[in-house]
């Protein structure tokens, strides 16, 4: 099952092993449960404290297993075979049973530990999926440090049928006690704070108390990352406040243009960013969103937790999320066949049919995904010719279940009120109003920048983009911005470093600026005054 590179490095990270493991797996006669039980032999054979038992009478998902130290009950459970992007996920799992610490500050593992009820979560995954790992890993670790906390983690694709029952159409889904708990990205904060209600206001009177920042930043991202490196290296208070750390770098599965990084993934780039940021002094707090800013001499954001921040200067890099197509249907069936990430979800439709709407490089490309997957894969182009590379468009036009629709304007999503049923669009040249019949719709039409909430604050563009000079100053002094919420062109990762370098050498340079100005002033004071 492990090819043998595989085996040895695995081997390497079992040697960090200090108790017991005991993986007790839940089979029948299939060949997923064969080739589970050669996976989990393979580990087996790496150290002699793993141990394996086999069962066929339980009542268990088969095939499954679950991890544990044995003579106790064990809290985490995978359902199928974790290979692909979860295998990580596994030996994590293998590695803190065994002994290997967790790495979580001391007060978010006292919090999981006073949790008060009984948690049993499942969670929906498919292999491909590279923002689920981080769900799965969050709540095996919760299971770990709480005995009432249970975590199954459940790849859709092996048990199609729950799939189906429970009408999950994108991953990852997560049940707690058997009602939906939540869909997409979630870490361990993120998951605590739908918990434990009163976090949100305890955490709101521990930001209260944060000093005036030299520089403030907002936004987790490469442009934010990178403002927070070069801002703390010049040895001055520096702050992030983010929703989620790595922003829309998480949602990218291959990133193979960022010099001197020949390939990598969005979610490994992303936590690359965060460990280096948190190598210097700063004040990372994540989990929050902003909602207002408050210019003045010392400006002030503020928080949806009800906190307020203040800094000299700010650093706006909130970046941008997937743009929307605003037609009748969209939201009412988003997650259920809606969907705009082609790699986590795509697996939740095999063998079925699916439309990409737009037809630059990302929808293109999707296709070329999906057609992998999927019976027949329909791409709806609103203009008269598709916009991507050259290259990827003979990819695309050599899939005999790809079919290309150009000026299409899409007018609405249909479903039969739980999931979608087709889609509707309008032929440009005719003017004829046609419809397919299809299962899932992916949204691929680009990006909008998160900015609403700085309407009426900082100048923006008809786009809604936070308008910047050459050194990333906006209309208002000592507020900059970078990366993909401005007017820069070409929304690239390596673009959005440069101008997160840019943006925060210019604020340096108008703290210095600015204390030499207060000097002056206070001195002209004391003339007037003499």
């Amino acid at each position: 099952m492990l090819d043998a590179n595989l085996k040895t490095q695995l081997k390497a990270y079992l040697e960090k092993v200090s108790r017991p493991i005991e993986i007790v797996a839940s089979i029948d006669d299939s060949a997923k449960s064969q080739e589970l039980i050669a996976l989990l032999n393979d580990i087996a054979s790496l150290s002699e404290r793993v141990s394996v038992i086999e069962r066929r009478d339980d009542a268990e998902r088969k095939p499954s297993f679950s991890i544990g130290e044995p003579g106790k009950a064990a809290g985490i459970r995978f359902a199928g075979i974790p290979m692909g992007h979860e295998f990580t996920s596994l030996v994590l799992a293998l590695l803190q049973t065994g002994g290997h610490p967790i790495k979580l500050d001391d007060a978010v593992i006292q919090q999981i530990r006073e949790l008060d009820g009984d948690y049993a979560f499942e969670t929906y995954f498919s292999l491909s999926c590279q923002n689920c790992p981080e769900v799965v890993q969050a709540l095996n670790i919760m299971a770990l440090i709480n005995p009432r906390i249970r975590h199954t983690a459940i790849d859709g694709a092996v048990f199609q049928n729950e799939v189906e029952s429970r009408q999950i159409m994108a991953v990852p889904t997560m049940f707690l006690n058997g009602e939906v708990f939540g869909q997409g990205r979630s870490g361990v904060k993120e998951i605590l704070a739908k918990l434990d209600t009163n976090a949100g206001a305890r955490a709101a009177k521990e930001l209260e108390k944060k000093p005036v920042f030299d520089v403030l930043i907002v936004g987790g991202g490469p442009a934010g990352a990178a403002a927070a490196i070069y801002s703390a290296r010049k040895g001055i208070k520096t702050g992030v406040v983010a929703e989620r750390f790595g922003g829309q770098v998480l949602d990218t599965l291959a990133i193979e243009n960022f010099v001197s990084v020949q390939e990598t993934e969005g979610p490994k780039f992303a936590t690359a960013l965060e460990q280096h940021v948190k190598s210097y002094e700063v004040d990372v707090m994540d989990v929050q969103r902003a909602e207002a800013l408050i210019p003045g001499r010392i400006n002030e954001v503020r928080l949806a937790s009800g906190a307020a921040l203040k800094a000299k200067t700010i650093v706006l890099a909130t970046g941008a999320r997937w743009r929307e197509i605003n037609v009748p249907g969209e939201r009412e069936y988003r997650n259920h066949g809606v969907a705009y990430c082609p790699h986590c979800d795509g697996p939740l439709f095999k063998g079925k049919r699916v439309a990409v709407i737009g037809g630059g490089n990302s929808g293109v490309e999707a296709a070329i995904d999906l057609a992998g997957i999927v019976s027949q894969v329909t791409l709806i182009e609103f203009g008269a010719t598709l916009r991507a590379d050259e290259v990827l468009q003979r990819k695309l036009r050599s899939l005999a279940n790809v079919t290309v629709i150009t000026q299409a304007q899409t007018t609405e999503i249909t479903g039969d009120g739980k999931k979608v049923s087709g889609l509707t669009y309008t032929d440009r040249a005719s003017g004829e109003s046609k419809h397919v019949e299809l299962e899932g719709v992916f949204v691929q039409i680009g990006l909008v920048p998160n900015t609403e909430w700085l309407k009426g604050t900082v100048e923006l563009s008809k786009h809604g983009e936070i308008v910047v000079d050459a050194k990333g100053a906006t209309s208002v002094p000592g507020v900059f911005a970078a990366g993909d919420v401005t007017t820069v062109p070409f929304k690239q990762i390596v673009i959005a470093v440069g101008e997160g370098a840019k943006a925060s050498l210019a604020a340096f340079d108008h703290l210095i600026r600015t204390s030499v100005d207060d000097v002056e002033d206070a001195q002209a004071a004391e003339l007037v005054e003499a």
